[in-house]
């Protein structure tokens, strides 16, 4: 009888080792079953396991109620990353006309298909967390929990991470939620309407921003 040994998780590549010299990579991999990109810092394949919807993290703060608590949710400085289904950034041009926010130049962005992003750093010692009911946001924003997350080399961290050993797909924001469906997730179109309405109020007050020294 031939001993069989089971497969590798991933296949080695030499080029970018997955272990001890490359702990934030083998985290994402490893833990998560999450692609990364060949290359130093470390970025996560988009439109695969998940897409990206970013915004300025005075929006995303509002906008967290429309969130469930294992949606997974990264800062850096002032942006906010919400991860939601794979195929919800080809849907956002649609959708934001059907919600009748087309037209206007909102702050927005959605990362999907054959795209890239950061990878927040995994939870740990060099994560600050400030928080607690009160608490200000970046630039004075309170949040849902008035929850302000802030790294001292200013890379993206996690706000919400994801949980290792889960499926991370069955929390995030998809469009068939809608009415109800989709087993309790989030639903994106809620979460979207939200998004957009923050992004014009931040819009309209940095735009008035200037008036108040006339």
């Amino acid at each position: 009888m031939v001993p069989t040994v089971p497969l590798p998780r991933r296949p080695p590549d030499a080029s970018r080792p997955v272990g001890p010299d490359d702990p934030v990579r083998h985290w994402y991999e490893n833990e998560l079953r999450w692609p990364t990109v060949p290359g130093t810092p470390v970025e996560l394949l988009t439109g695969l396991r998940f897409d990206v919807l970013e915004a300025p993290a005075e929006a995303g703060y509002a906008a967290l109620r429309r969130l469930g608590p294992g949606s997974p949710v990264a800062v850096r400085a002032d942006r906010m990353r919400m991860f939601v289904a794979a195929g919800s950034a080809e849907e956002l041009p649609g959708l934001l006309d059907w919600l009748e926010w087309g037209s206007l130049a909102l702050d927005l962005r959605a990362t999907g298909a054959g795209g890239r992003v950061e990878a927040p750093l995994p939870p740990g010692p060099g994560q600050v967390v400030e928080g607690g009911r009160g608490a200000a946001g970046p630039k004075g924003d309170r949040g849902v929990r008035g929850v302000r997350v802030t790294d001292s080399q200013g890379a993206a961290v996690w706000l919400r991470p994801p949980e290792p050993g889960c499926e991370v797909e069955s929390s995030l924001p998809t469009l068939s939620a809608l009415g109800g469906g989709g087993g309790g997730a989030p639903d994106l179109v809620r979460l979207v309407e939200t998004l957009a309405t923050e992004c014009h109020r931040v819009r309209l007050r940095r735009c008035a921003q200037p008036l108040a020294f006339s």
